[in-house]
């Protein structure tokens, strides 16, 4: 048995921060709106990631974004109980984190970290050891990402802090729910002239 796969000539999301770190605002919500879009159509599909993350966003040199590694991939039912803790710590839900629940708001709550990430250079959250990370998740919230940069406008802040809940009833329902408002607001950054910054 073998798998055949697309060869995707580019290179990875999180090459991409490495050589060049944090995205410009526009550029931020341009690339994660095609990342939402793959991520949407899986959710649609009934399919959960589980496993979001800069290595799993290839960069095609033609400009293309695409979504991959869905080895952790799971059917989504309302619930779905998963048996250990799985995926990458820098980007696991609290509640995957706390009892091992996850459904769509989970892989939107790694989205909001990556969205973090994109702006910013760096994961919301670190230490030495992954159980510092993921008590992290589990016990705080993601900070705005203007904390660190403040000429992020607040409308990012507005979609990380969002997706990033702590509480999954109070972020988007999934991808799809995500996505309509991330093209919303980068619509309203070129609008502003991306200078929608605090006063």
């Amino acid at each position: 048995a073998y798998l055949v796969m697309e060869y995707v000539e580019g290179i990875t999301l999180r090459n991409a921060l490495d050589d060049f770190g944090a995205l410009e605002s526009i550029r931020a919500l341009d690339l994660f709106e095609h990342l939402l879009s793959g991520l949407a159509a899986a959710h649609n599909a009934g399919v959960l990631h589980r496993d979001l993350k800069p290595e799993n966003v290839l960069l095609a040199d033609d400009g293309r974004v695409k979504l991959a590694d869905f080895g952790l991939a799971r059917k989504i039912v309302d619930q779905t109980q998963v048996n250990n803790l799985v995926g990458t710590v820098a980007y696991l839900s609290p509640e995957l984190v706390t009892n091992g629940q996850v459904d769509a708001r989970s892989d939107v709550y790694a989205a909001g970290v990556m969205l973090f990430e994109l702006v910013t250079g760096r994961q919301p959250f670190e230490g030495e050891q992954a159980v510092q990370i993921a008590v992290q998740h589990a016990s705080g919230s993601v900070p705005a990402p203007s904390s660190l940069n403040s000429q992020i406008p607040e409308i990012i802040d507005d979609l990380v802090l969002w997706s990033t809940e702590r509480n999954p009833a109070d972020r988007p329902i999934d991808a799809t729910e995500l996505l309509a408002a991330v093209k919303q607001a980068r619509r309203q950054l070129k609008t502003a002239g991306v200078q929608t910054t605090r006063a």
